[in-house]
């Protein structure tokens, strides 16, 4: 699941929440979500992604 955030400071705070909250800060399956986001994994090994840009179509 992708989040995506245009503010940089919210998208920072949240990053910061995720990691607080037991998320694990790894590196993203594809590159392209390295570029302007963060991948996330929870203990059971499920994915997010906080992407500091705006969703398009």
């Amino acid at each position: 699941m992708v989040f995506y955030f245009i503010d940089p400071e919210l998208w920072e705070q949240c990053c910061k929440n995720v990691q607080e909250a037991g998320f694990k800060h790894v590196e993203s399956y594809n590159d392209y979500w390295d570029v302007s986001g963060k991948t996330f994994e929870d203990i059971d090994g499920y994915r997010i992604v906080l992407q500091n840009r705006e969703w398009s179509a």
